[in-house]
């Protein structure tokens, strides 16, 4: 069945991956249309989403934003397929990378790059980040259960130069790098709502306790991993610009939860410039800590 659907999909895939991105467009309108005003997609999370983070406080304004969501929603996956074709030059183009001397400074002193995200602009694009580096780029992900589509993944991904590493594999590939002095650079996307455990870090998330993702900063204390952060924006649609900041140079030397809490304050700054960019159809806010009466 897995393979039948793959080889359904497949030709549709291809479609999509070769229209000019005008007609793209026009098909992602028609496509966010029909997720909000008929099928209404996690249209609840979202709205559910954007009320407890204060961007929904106005009904008037928080319809405008939600419709932008699903536009952007549908953009960012449309672009996925394209990137099946695009050319380095086409993504060089659309996806614009400022001050990359600051990981080439790091690659001449032989230093790998820990670089964390959100699911913001064009998070996608971001595996693109190899062209501007002299580092091996590397994205942490979750395997598609279709195992067909997994390859079609790794396989567009690979169009950047990049390589991807199961999410259960990242421990052990990123500790055999570091003992094979690997030049690399790691892309995580580090605002997940991960499983509340005994020594899970709670922090504020738009004045909600939330669980927060530490993987990046303890892997980045362990190996001693320089730690930037790519704030990815939307110039206008279909072209984007990624401004690189420095969360820490020396991982080791700073309090525990100090790399995750200025992330997070980044990211919240960077949501807040525009909050129909971010992907409000996840719910960040699935797990709380807990309280006792």
């Amino acid at each position: 069945m897995k393979l039948l659907t793959y080889i359904l999909v497949l030709p549709f895939i291809y479609t999509l991956a070769l229209m000019p991105f005008r007609l793209l467009y026009i098909i992602s309108d028609g496509l966010s249309f029909v997720l909000y005003h008929i099928i209404g997609y996690r249209k609840e999370v979202v709205r559910a989403n954007l009320i407890r983070t204060g961007f929904g406080n106005d009904p008037v304004n928080r319809l405008v934003i939600e419709k932008e969501v699903y536009k952007h929603f549908c953009d960012l996956y449309l672009e996925t397929f394209k990137s099946l074709t695009l050319s380095k030059r086409q993504i060089q183009k659309r996806f614009v990378v400022h001050n990359t001397s600051i990981m080439q400074d790091l690659a001449l002193q032989g230093k790998s790059v820990i670089m964390m995200c959100g699911h913001y602009a064009s998070y996608e694009w971001l595996l693109s980040m190899g062209y501007y580096s002299d580092h091996t780029a590397y994205g942490i992900y979750a395997p598609l259960a279709n195992p067909y589509f997994d390859k079609l993944v790794i396989k567009a991904r690979r169009r950047y130069g990049a390589f991807l590493i199961p999410r259960r594999e990242t421990v052990a590939t990123i500790k055999n790098h570091a003992e094979s002095n690997n030049l690399a650079l790691y892309g995580f996307a580090s605002d997940q709502s991960p499983k509340i455990r005994k020594k899970t870090y709670f922090r504020s998330f738009f004045g909600t306790e939330v669980p927060v993702f530490t993987g990046a900063e303890r892997i980045a204390k362990e190996h001693d991993i320089p730690v930037l952060m790519a704030k990815v924006r939307r110039i206008k649609r279909g072209f984007y610009e990624t401004e690189i900041i420095v969360l820490s140079n020396n991982p080791r030397e700073v309090k525990d939860y100090e790399i995750t809490d200025r992330f997070t304050e980044e990211l919240e700054s960077l949501i807040k410039e525009d909050p129909s960019h971010y992907l409000w159809t996840h719910n960040r806010f699935k797990r709380l800590r807990k309280t006792t009466p």
